[in-house]
């Protein structure tokens, strides 16, 4: 998102490094890449669509992985006893339909007691 990397470049400038490394790591469907950017905040890269545009094989997102990056930052929010805040998550360009998206939120986070703002494009909480 790019209100985030212009406060804190990292993790745009490591999704790049980890996307062109890819043939040697897990960048995946569904993989995450967790970005310090804070003693107490880290960014949450996930790769969760194939592609840029809407095609034939329908839009980028892909609900599946968005549920395991999800399950993966739910497991890294756990750890750190972190709460989790997230734009509409595959509702802009990649094309997804928020009310496939908003019940992933409620089974990979809220149904584990994971505190989890989502933010509209105004940076207003919706949930």
């Amino acid at each position: 998102m790019l209100a985030i990397s212009r406060h804190w470049p990292e993790p745009e400038r490591e999704y790049r490094r980890w996307h062109r490394e890819r043939a040697g790591n897990d960048f995946a469907l569904g993989a995450v890449q967790m970005v310090r950017v804070r003693a107490d905040i880290w960014v949450a890269n996930m790769v969760a669509q194939r592609g840029m545009k809407v095609g034939s094989s329908g839009p980028p997102i892909r609900y599946d992985a968005v549920e395991r990056c999800l399950r993966a930052v739910a497991e890294h929010a756990l750890v750190n006893k972190a709460s989790v805040h997230m734009p509409r998550l595959g509702c802009g360009l990649a094309g997804g339909k928020w009310e496939r998206i908003e019940p992933i939120i409620t089974r990979t986070l809220s149904a584990r007691d994971i505190a989890a703002t989502v933010y509209d494009y105004e940076n207003t909480p919706i949930s």
